[in-house]
């Protein structure tokens, strides 16, 4: 069931996701500061991901309220979407990504298909097991749906 109670479609949030997944596109690595907002300024007690070895992507599931928040260099973001350390000229360069928790992410994907909208890449399995795709609102804001096993529960 969802927030209301519900069922809804496939696109609708699980119950638990008001803000699973947020990340932050950031400046190239040769920008100071990367991370002095968020870790210094902030607080927020980000770490590397350990299961992908000289990342620059930075994140916390330690943060009251939110799943999981992410620092995610756009040379990343990239990678993640297309293959790439560079962003596509055919897309609008994002400022920011928020990941929804869906369950059924192929049946959220073909809802997303017949509403017009293109996915960034098919549906497909990342290594450390989260099921996702992702598409980009008019406005660029990098969207995406999925389902993460280990932040099933939490």
């Amino acid at each position: 069931p969802h927030a209301n109670g519900s069922r809804g479609t496939s696109l609708r949030c699980k119950k638990r996701a008001q803000a699973d997944r947020l990340s932050h596109q950031t400046q190239p690595p040769e920008t100071p500061g990367r991370f002095t907002l968020f870790a210094d300024t902030l607080g927020l007690p980000l770490r590397p991901p350990a299961s992908v070895p000289n990342s620059e992507y930075r994140y916390s599931e330690r943060i009251e309220g939110v799943k999981h928040f992410g620092v995610w260099p756009l040379s990343e973001a990239a990678s993640a979407c297309f293959g790439t350390q560079e962003w596509p000229a055919t897309h609008p360069v994002p400022q920011a990504t928020i990941e929804f928790e869906v369950d059924d992410v192929e049946t959220a994907a073909a809802e997303l298909r017949g509403k017009g909208y293109l996915l960034v890449h098919p549906v497909r399995t990342e290594p450390w097991g989260q099921v996702i795709t992702r598409f980009q609102s008019s406005d660029g804001l990098l969207l995406g749906v999925c389902s993460t096993p280990h932040l099933a529960d939490t």
